[in-house]
């Protein structure tokens, strides 16, 4: 039996580290050359192929089960790693492989994330999950309590957040280069939003493509051709969270760690709800969050824009004749400002005040392999679910607010929820399908 199979428990138990441990510990954990890493895959094509390819690229990892809904997305698995066994159940899979596994990787839908990812919990896995971490807020904090409570190893995955100019626009912040923070504005030029209604006409389901397994804990409907699968799914209300929840977990992580940002006070959308069956398009959300040691004031507005949405020409204009980028942040200072664009090195303006300044040192680390290490008892991960849950769960706010138009939502932290909208409140957590109720969740 491989090693880390006989030392399960102990490592799971000891939240993933072993800093501060006994010498004769760290012997007894010095890595032997049959050291494996027994890893599940939910999800097979497009990004959970990246994120599945990715961490079984580690020399410690063995893939050994994957579970994907479409076949035709098994077969680029079956091709790179024979040896994998294939389900088209994910809770068959969890049911049969369970006590062979030491970890999984969820690449699902937002809206299966964390069915799947607190399936694996309870059964003592620690988990890599795709951003954003869940579907609804309930959900994260539901995922950020298991994986305290149980002590498990944990990433989600924002990958850039391990890139060397997300690490230096973080140093140079904290640094005081650009002064105390005043205001931050972060974009995205991505559409994922529909105004169209929907066809009600059902389309023919395709060969080796399970309809009623993709809908999981969503609500029945017929399968309708290029709307849901394979990607338009993140535009549905009941199964993706907008450009937002696509791109939020990314853009505005650099933010919440170069500010030390904690959940905000209220947020505000300004922008059209959406249809019903749809996320609305061109959003803008106005966030405040508690001020920080880096932020001028007791309060720091966070403003995001998507699609054809833009900041103000006051602050396009600051970028002087550099190209405004299609995605990413910049942050006024009382000093200056800086562009973070997604993904390229910090700028630092204006150009004529910086010309000489030296950017900070930093390394892109291998996101995926910092799970990996961590589970096997070697260090701990960056994007943890108790930083990722509540990036997750204030990046999840702003499709929410977008519900309810020029309304200011005032949120309590402590209490997880609206403190003067019940009709808010409403959409903090969502009913499950008879039949697929999780423990803990729906």
């Amino acid at each position: 039996m491989h090693v880390i199979t006989d030392r399960r428990l102990f490592l799971r138990n000891a939240g993933g580290t072993l800093i501060g441990a006994p010498f004769f510990v760290r012997e007894l954990f010095s890595k032997p050359p049959s050291e494996t890493l027994h890893l599940a895959s939910f999800g097979a094509g497009g990004m959970a192929f990246t994120t599945l390819d990715s961490i079984a690229a580690h020399p410690r990892v063995k893939l050994v089960c994957v579970a994907d809904v479409d076949a035709s997305r098994l077969d680029r698995v079956k091709k790179k790693y024979p040896d994998a066994r294939l389900y088209g159940d994910w809770r068959e899979m969890l049911r049969r492989e369970r006590h062979q596994l030491d970890a999984a990787c969820v690449a699902t839908p937002d809206h299966m994330h964390a069915p799947q990812a607190i399936s694996c919990m309870r059964a003592g896995l620690p988990v890599y999950v795709q951003k954003p971490l869940a579907h609804d807020i309930h959900e994260v904090r539901t995922l950020m309590k298991m994986a305290s409570e149980k002590k498990l190893a944990t990433q989600m995955g924002i990958q850039i957040h391990s890139n060397r100019e997300y690490k230096q626009a973080v140093k140079i912040i904290q640094s005081g280069a650009i002064g105390k923070v005043k205001e931050v504005h972060t974009w995205s030029e991505k559409k994922w939003g529909d105004t169209e209604k929907l066809p009600t006409v059902a389309d023919p389901v395709p060969s080796g493509f399970n309809w009623d397994q993709w809908l999981g804990v969503a609500s029945a409907r017929p399968f309708v051709k290029d709307v849901y699968h394979p990607g338009n799914w993140r535009k549905r209300l009941d199964f993706g969270t907008a450009t937002f929840g696509d791109m939020g977990c990314h853009i505005l992580d650099p933010v919440f760690s170069s500010l030390q940002l904690g959940s905000p006070v209220s947020v505000r959308s300004e922008s059209a709800a959406p249809n019903g069956e749809s996320w609305a398009l061109d959003t803008l959300i106005r966030y405040v969050f508690p001020g920080t040691a880096y932020t001028e004031e007791k309060t720091i507005p966070v403003t995001w824009y998507d699609g054809d949405r833009l900041p103000p020409d006051n602050v396009r204009n600051l970028l002087g004749a550099l190209k405004f980028p299609g995605q990413g942040s910049i942050f006024i200072g009382t000093k200056g400002q800086l562009l973070l664009p997604h993904v390229a090195t910090p700028i630092l303006l204006p150009l004529r005040d910086f010309s000489g300044f030296v950017m900070p040192e930093a390394q892109t680390s291998n996101h995926y392999f910092e799970f990996v290490d961590a589970v096997m008892g070697y260090g701990k991960t960056s994007a943890p679910f108790a930083y990722a849950g509540q990036l997750t769960e204030s990046v999840l706010l702003g499709p929410l607010a977008t519900r309810f138009p020029n309304a200011t939502l005032q949120w309590d932290a402590s209490q997880a929820k609206f403190s003067n909208s019940r009709d808010a409140n409403a959409f903090l957590r969502r009913k499950y399908r008879k039949g697929w109720s999780v423990p803990g969740l729906a």
